[in-house]
Formats: structure tokens, sequence, C-alpha cells
């Protein structure tokens, strides 16, 4: 069992909780993610570890509730309990000095990316970060990506603060101006990945993207989580989840995320119609 010690909402809907994991926590790194079931009838879901504190044993996860399993966690509260969970699990980022890197986080994938900001700016790395949400409501972690940045820049799609459209929009400008980062890395909504590795193609930019793919064991023994990068065929949850953007099949990688659609609308539906209080699949 882990226990819940700390709970946020961050955004409608997006919710930090800190878990009382210290093993996981003692070789966490950048880049990692865990796979836990909420209860003994729960699915497995993976979340990229947001933050960890070997000293006090806190592991730090965040997630937006879009469906059955993340709903039922976000109502779970500070006391309560998470069944089980296996980790730190995937590829660490090999993080090493650089002079500068432009870090593109958009939505709750600005929870993931900041632990690799973090890790680049303690190293004396000049770090950009490009935050991007909907709404000003939907931006997260704005003072903790502050702390770590030399320069930070915000968009949102409505205009409600930063520049209005797409974060992918600043991306380019920065580019287009220069002078050009030894780095990008870019962790959020496929869409967004996707359009931030064409933007940094243009100017032949290392980009490193985080794939967020559908994950069952975690340990590269069902498949679930295969993606085509350079044309051939990667676990993202062995070998991932951080590959290069330039070479990931991103059209691929969508339709296979959207198989599990109408699955999972039903499980939705079925979990609501229990009032919350069902816990079967």
């Amino acid at each position: 069992m882990y226990r819940i010690l700390e709970k946020e909402v961050l955004a409608p809907k997006i919710k930090l909780i800190k878990v009382d994991a210290p093993e996981i926590c003692a070789g966490a790194r950048p880049g990692q993610f865990v796979v836990f079931r909420i209860h003994e009838k729960g699915e497995r879901i993976p979340l990229t570890i947001a933050d960890s504190d070997p000293k006090s044993g806190l592991l730090t996860l965040v997630f937006q509730e879009v469906g059955k399993s993340t709903t039922e966690l976000g109502m779970l509260n500070k006391g309560d309990t998470i069944q089980d969970m296996v980790g730190p699990l995937g590829t660490p980022r090999d993080i090493e000095k650089l002079d500068y890197v432009i870090c593109v986080g958009g939505g709750v994938g600005v929870a993931p990316i900041y632990p690799e900001a973090k890790a680049y700016y303690r190293l004396g790395t000049r770090v950009v970060s490009l935050i991007g949400a909907q709404t000003k409501e939907m931006l997260i972690f704005k003072n903790r990506m502050e702390q770590v940045s030399d320069e930070i820049y915000f968009s949102t799609d409505d205009g409600s603060f930063g520049h209005k459209g797409f974060i992918t929009e600043v991306l380019d400008d920065l580019l287009e101006k220069g002078p050009h980062p030894d780095e990008v890395i870019a962790i959020g909504p496929l869409l967004m990945m996707r359009e931030a590795s064409k933007v940094t193609a243009k100017y032949g930019v290392k980009t490193v993207v985080s794939l967020n793919t559908i994950m069952v064991d975690g340990t590269g023994m069902c498949g679930s989580c295969r993606v085509t990068v350079d044309s051939e065929v990667k676990f993202s949850c062995v070998e991932g989840p951080a590959f290069d953007g330039h070479k990931v099949d991103f059209d691929e990688l969508i339709a296979r995320q959207n198989r599990f659609l109408a699955e999972e609308r039903l499980a939705m539906d079925r979990y609501l119609a229990g009032a919350g209080g069902c816990k079967c699949q």
C-alpha cells in the first residue's frame, strides 16, 4: 500500500498527489515513470514522475481526470492508499550540462518536463521554458517552472494569459530569431509534440519528446506501448519514453492512442452510473 500524504488541485480536473514511496524515490531520475493500481480490480495506470525527494520519500504525481480510472484516482484524499505501484520504470534522461535548452510543455505535460528543466538548471544550463494551455486557469506549475528557468514564456489558446495561440508558435518565433538551443524538449499532447518537432526540424535543432503511449505491464512484455521510431518498432516503456521527435511516426501513434476510445467511454459511463461506488471494469 502507498499512502497519499498530500493532495493539491492545480486546475479544473488536474490534481497533484504526493505519495509515500521512499524506495521508488531513491532511484528515480528525470524522464522515468511509475505504473500503479488504485485497488485490486483497477487498471494499471502509467504516470511520469513529476518530482521525487529521496530525503522525505515523497513521490509527486500529476494527473488529469479524463477517464474512469483517473476520475477515481482524483476522488482519493490525503490519508487514502493506492493498492500497488512499480517503478521507477523507463530509460531515464541522460542529462549533462549544455549551453542552452528550450523546454516546451503543453497542458499536463508541464509536470513531467519540470524535473528535466530542474536538472538542467542545476547544472548551469541556460533554460528557456515555454508553457502552453487552453486557458489561464489551466496553466499549471507556473511558479515551479519559473524557479528553474532563466526565461519563461506562456501561451493560451484563448489569449487569457500570454501569447494568444499555440505554444509552438512561440517556439517558432524564438528559433527564427536565434540563437538556436542545443536541445528542445517537448512534452504534452501528441499533436503538440508533433507540431513542435516539425518546427524544430526546419531549423535542424535536436528535439526530444516523451511519448504517453498506452501501457499495460510497463516492462516490455505486452507490446501495447509499441511505437515506430526511424522506421523501427520500439517499446516506449523500456526503450523510452523519450525519443527523437524527428524520427517518431506521430500519425501512427495518434491512431493507436484512439483505438480504445469506445471502451473508455463505456467504462466511464458505467462508473458514473454507479455514483463512483462500483469498482468493476
